[in-house]
């Protein structure tokens, strides 16, 4: 079975000089429609309840992410490693009835506490 860093070697493999002439291409711009399709197809197969082609289509969504991630990496803006590092500090960040001493009582109660310190980290954002 194939792993993460399987995937990240992959990526960078498409976009390197002896790639592929499409992804080479690929600029962010150029990838919006397709993570729009990709985000349809993953809400259709989750309609239609149907697994095997929502782990697929979770796979072309995972796609879209590592190619922008790699695009991004090209241009020094960040990596894929700075993508799952920041959404594993807002999931703890946003959580602290998990990951802290906050208690809450109900799924109420929880999202009011993660609307509230989104809006705060909103607030605090330049």
């Amino acid at each position: 079975m194939h792993t993460f860093d399987d995937l990240v070697h992959i990526i960078d493999e498409l976009r390197s000089e002896h790639g592929c002439p499409w992804d080479k291409e690929q600029t962010h711009e150029s990838l919006k429609i397709c993570l729009a399709n990709e985000s349809q197809e993953v809400y259709d197969a989750i309609d239609n309840q149907d697994m095997e082609n929502l782990c697929e289509e979770l796979g072309d969504i995972l796609l879209q992410v590592m190619l922008h991630s790699q695009i991004a990496k090209e241009e020094g803006a960040f990596t894929i490693d700075d993508v799952v590092d920041g959404v594993c500090r807002k999931m703890i960040r946003r959580h602290p009835h998990v990951f802290g001493d906050v208690k809450v009582n109900s799924v109420e109660e929880g999202l009011a506490l993660w609307n509230a310190i989104k809006k705060q980290e909103k607030a605090e954002k330049p």
